[in-house]
């Protein structure tokens, strides 16, 4: 599968700030963010993956107090935000006018606070896309190998276009889906919730409703799509567990012991 290289490509003159948006509340994993994997806290390993793609300053935008703490204490960045943030870009832009209220940072990265295995790679490829001034939001997906996944409404479908151009693996979001999409022989491409916003692009999209699209599929993106914003989508290899349950905790914990983190 065509993985997205990044390293030297001149995405790297744009700076980005990225906010990782974390929240106590959660009815399967209660105080998530905190959860102990290999003696840190949750949050904190998201932090390090996104401190190790270095693309610019990392915060974390905490809805409590106990997720600034920890954060601190492993010399990161966190600011408290407001607990009543209907999502997760909205805490993000609360987080990025708090932390660069003079926009020094055109490109505002959205990581979630439950990916501790997120290749850095994978957070460099959301941002590759905005080298090109047409694109309003980069994000990034990966192939669909497996026939369950391709029929479950729990992996979001990304139907798109191929895009040429220096950055491998690049195409132009048409639409997303819980359905399974397009039909025909060929591949299906599971949608990754990382977003890298152009300021603007971020200011724009939560000051709009939610659109009818994205309140029937559930999907948040759908509301840029339907606003008119291009999202471009970089193809990578990885696919990020997130954690949702005590389940998926034990088998992070157990990667995360077991050494095998990409860095």
């Amino acid at each position: 599968m065509p993985a997205s290289s990044t390293a030297s490509m001149p995405e790297r003159a744009l700076s980005a700030l990225v906010v990782i948006p974390a929240r106590m509340a959660s009815s399967r994993l209660p105080d998530k963010p905190l959860a102990e994997i290999a003696g840190e806290p949750m949050i904190v390993h998201v932090w390090r993956q996104a401190s190790i793609a270095a693309i610019g300053p990392v915060v974390v935008a905490a809805d409590d107090a106990r997720i600034v703490a920890a954060v601190h204490a492993a010399g990161g960045q966190a600011v408290l935000t407001r607990s009543d943030h209907e999502s997760g870009s909205d805490r993000v832009y609360e987080a990025a006018l708090k932390t660069d209220p003079d926009g020094r940072h055109p490109v505002i990265l959205n990581l979630q606070g439950d990916v501790p295995l997120i290749d850095p790679d994978a957070i460099r490829a959301a941002f590759a896309p905005l080298i090109d001034p047409k694109v309003d939001i980069g994000t990034i997906m990966t192939e669909i190998r497996n026939d369950e996944d391709r029929n479950d409404p729990g992996f979001v479908k990304a139907v798109t276009t191929p895009v040429e151009g220096p950055i491998s693996g690049r195409h132009r979001a048409l639409y997303f889906t819980r359905a399974t999409a397009p039909a025909g022989d060929g591949p299906l491409y599971q949608h990754i919730g990382v977003y890298a916003y152009r300021r603007a692009a971020l200011e724009r999209f939560v000051s709009l409703p939610p659109s009818a699209l994205e309140k029937r599929e559930k999907l948040e993106q759908l509301r840029a799509l339907e606003d008119g914003m291009r999202i471009d989508v970089t193809l990578v290899a990885s696919t990020p567990m997130d954690v949702n349950t005590p389940e998926d905790l034990a088998r992070v914990r157990k990667v995360i012991e077991a050494g095998k983190v990409n860095v």
